[in-house]
């Protein structure tokens, strides 16, 4: 074969196998499969010349290229190809607007604007910029230009220096992070020892391509021709051997932008890739003219921008191609997939008959209804970490309990399990328990004398004053403000916890392929049936709880209210007696002295409790003991009685009475309007939809399961050509004629070259039987995907 048709043979190969992988993609993007392009990551400190040589590699200009910091943004280039674009065809992808269609200019002008702006603040920011380029001389490949590297003086005068290259260096390392990527880690310098960006990149270098840029101002340097042989071929002590290609690569990017204005220097994109060309020329015939001999092929194969596009095609090429075992089975799992999905689009299209329609949704029903009891009784079905909540996000969510002085109701001691991500039964109990908890610990509010005072009032029959009704009026008034805002808070906080298994309850129907899919009209009135019975039940366990708390506070039943005639003496035991009453009770004499101490002291005592408004210490005292007493009361039977309502008329409900209320709610439903209840015409319509796009996707899969495998066909021919020894064939020569081979070798799947041939030939034996089926043919396509089978 001659070289001519050799080489158009191989553009042609990388076409077919280029064409593949954009339909792959495709397909990925269609349907959402996860298939990934190769991508390279450019690394370099700033002016070593990043953006020009990307420029170079794809053979037109885009960005802004100059001394300083020029780029300041990542700039992703999504490289397609697209043999209809003899010219390159760009596309603007941003947050606002999408993908817009853009010219060179265009896109030029706002990537300069961007660093421009970016520069005049002084900052550099991680968001890429995003450009997706057809072009008919490029592969599906993904070039990431990233900001240069600086390197930054020490002191605190060059600290805003120092700040911004920290930025960057944390920027590229986490690009770096991504193990996929192939680096391009560039240096500017003639002397490999004082090389600084590969040390930021991996130690082995297993997956970098080193460049050494601006290479047509490196050869005036070197004196003599040891000089350029150490330069081209460093030793191991100063280069990393394990590098990617074996040996760094050298380019010179002409200076010069294209343009019509008069500081343009190339007029077109061709003129620049001619003028990279010519300098790549000229580089080897001054290197050549140094050492005083021609350059050997392993040497002149890294010499040049040329040389390194071609590189990085093999080295695109042969991890594309290492990737096609890998990707055949793949689209045969997909397209197993798609047929199921199909089969199961048909089926649930026949089954639009009423009756069917009927009886799915009381299995359905069934079903749901059995998930609701299982999550109320406990399960571990469903990820906590996804449907889980801890207290934190219960009181964001559900409301927290909060009192009068607007703060949350702090709970003494540590309630369990808050820190848990808890739903369902597990979620009720722990808001139960924080109810019973915060509110039944709190104490009564302060009393002030102008509410002892403004509490007395006038009797119907005379003017003393009651202390007794008096400590009644208060104790209730602020018990009933105090504890209905707290009835109100845990209604909503239970019914958020209800509310909530819903959604858990779809999940686990999802994963034990019980989801009724493709009715949702059925489903929201199902949801609906749920909301509509929470909310009802809840209202109604709180007019329950209101009620009680309203008995409790409109009427005082001392037995229940004050405990126990013992827990009352102990209070009213803190009330300070008057100190008159205190001497006479405790004098000694004779008993006529005796008895005026004691008729004194009880004077006292009823002017002080009795008839006497001035309110002293004593009564004071007597009627905060009493309401405090009266308050804890109320409190205690408060929360009891509506932790028990809630459980009777609101948990309870949910595991018996709600199955027959759903049940009777659909059931009428069905008998009233089933085309309401299922919306028969639009999940008809929608069925139809899917199964129109699984028939093309099917059809794509297929598609490209033929076209991978005559690619592997082709190689496994070519691989076996090779072995023989054919001349006509292209071979990959050893390292030191073709760096890629010494890189790719380690990269190869095990078992050797010898293994990786057979199974290849296997595979290409397996690939000319599909060729020559006509899947148009019946039974052809059932032959098909058994041959695809096979190769797996």
């Amino acid at each position: 074969m001659s070289p001519g048709r050799s080489e158009r043979a191989f553009r042609t190969g990388n076409e077919r196998l280029y064409e593949a992988y954009n339909d792959l993609h495709a397909l990925a993007q269609d349907f959402e499969k996860p298939f990934d392009a190769p991508a390279i990551l450019v690394v370099g400190h700033q002016t070593d010349g990043k953006s020009a040589l990307v420029e170079a590699l794809m053979g037109f200009q885009f960005n802004h290229v100059g001394g300083g910091t020029k780029t300041r943004r990542p700039i992703t280039l999504h490289m397609k190809y697209n043999s209809a674009c003899v010219q390159p065809h760009c596309y603007l992808i941003t947050d606002e607007f999408g993908e817009q269609e853009a010219t060179l200019e265009e896109l030029q002008n706002y990537i300069e604007n961007e660093n421009a702006r970016l520069d005049r603040e002084a900052q550099f920011w991680s968001k890429e910029i995003v450009v997706r380029i057809e072009y008919k001389f490029c592969p599906n490949l993904t070039i990431i230009d990233t900001p240069g590297l600086i390197s930054a003086a020490p002191g605190k005068r060059n600290s805003t220096l120092q700040n911004s290259a920290r930025q960057v260096e944390a920027m590229v390392r986490q690009k770096m992070e991504q193990k996929e990527y192939i680096i391009l880690c560039l240096e500017d310098s003639n002397d490999w020892s004082n090389a600084t960006t590969r040390r930021l990149v991996d130690p082995s270098l297993s997956r970098t391509v080193v460049v050494s840029t601006k290479l047509d101002t490196r050869i005036p340097q070197f004196a003599r021709p040891h000089d350029v042989e150490m330069y081209l071929r460093p030793p191991a002590r100063l280069l990393e051997p394990t590098m990617l290609g074996g040996s760094p690569f050298f380019t010179s990017v002409p200076s010069g932008r294209v343009g019509n204005s008069k500081d343009a220097i190339f007029r077109s994109n061709e003129h620049f890739r001619g003028a990279v060309a010519d300098r790549e020329a000229l580089d080897v015939a001054e290197l050549e003219s140094r050492l005083g001999r021609k350059l050997e092929k392993a040497e002149r194969a890294r010499i040049g921008v040329g040389q390194l596009r071609r590189f990085l095609e093999h080295l695109l090429q042969r991890r594309y191609l290492e990737n096609v075992p890998t990707i055949v089975p793949v689209l045969e799992k997909e397209y197993r997939n798609a047929s199921r999905r199909l089969e199961e689009t048909q089926v649930e299209l026949n089954d639009l008959h009423p009756e069917k329609l009927k009886e799915k949704g009381r299995v359905f029903r069934e079903s749901f209804l059995s998930k609701l009891a299982l999550l109320l009784r406990g399960t571990v079905a469903a990820p906590p970490e996804r449907f889980g909540e801890t207290l934190a996000d219960e009181h964001i969510r559900g409301g927290a309990f909060v009192g009068p002085d607007n703060k949350p109701v702090m709970v003494n001691e540590q309630l369990p399990n808050a820190h848990m991500r808890l739903f369902g039964g597990a979620q009720y109990h722990r808001a139960m328990a924080e109810f019973r908890a915060g509110i039944g610990t709190i104490n009564c509010p302060d009393i002030s004398r102008e509410e002892i005072v403004n509490a007395c009032g006038i009797d119907d029959f005379h003017d003393g004053v009651n202390y007794t009704r008096t400590a009644c009026v208060i104790a209730v008034s602020k018990a009933r403000d105090l504890f209905e805002p707290f009835l109100h808070q845990l209604g909503y906080r239970l019914a958020h916890v209800q509310r909530r298994m819903l959604p858990i309850a779809m999940h686990l129907l999802q994963k034990d392929g019980q989801f009724l899919n493709g009715h949702d009209l059925f489903l929201k009135r199902v949801g609906a049936a749920y909301h509509a019975f929470i909310d009802e039940f809840e209202k109604g366990s709180r007019t329950k709880c209101m009620e009680d708390l309203q008995s409790t506070t409109r009427y005082v039943t001392w037995s229940l209210h004050t405990k126990s005639r013992s827990s009352l003496k102990a209070m009213l035991s803190k009330v300070t007696a008057p100190s008159g009453a205190q001497a006479g009770s405790g004098a000694k004499g004779s008993a006529s002295a005796g008895e005026a101490g004691g008729s004194g002291a009880t004077a006292d005592f009823l002017e002080n409790t009795l008839w006497n408004r001035t309110l002293g210490a004593m009564s004071e005292e007597i009627v905060a003991a009493l309401v405090c007493q009266i308050f804890e009361g109320i409190r205690d039977h408060f929360v009891q009685s509506v932790e028990l309502k809630f459980n009777c008329f609101f948990l309870m409900p949910i595991i018996d009475t709600f199955p027959t209320r759903l049940r009777e709610e659909l059931e009428s439903a069905y008998d009233e309007d089933l085309d309401e209840v299922f919306d028969v015409a639009a999940v008809r319509a929608a069925l139809e939809q899917r199964l129109k796009s699984l028939e093309l996707e099917l059809h794509q899969v297929e598609r490209l399961q033929r076209k991978f495998a005559m690619i592997h066909s082709t190689l496994a021919q070519q691989q076996s050509h090779g072995a023989k020894g054919d001349p006509d064939t292209p071979k990959l020569r050893q390292s030191e004629e073709n760096p890629l081979n010494m890189s790719m070798r380690s990269s190869l799947p095990g078992g050797g070259a010898a293994a990786n041939l057979k199974a290849s030939q296997e595979l290409g034996k397996a690939a000319t039987k599909l060729a020559s089926l006509d899947l148009n043919k019946s039974g052809a396509a059932a032959a098909a995907r058994g041959v695809l089978s096979s190769m797996r």
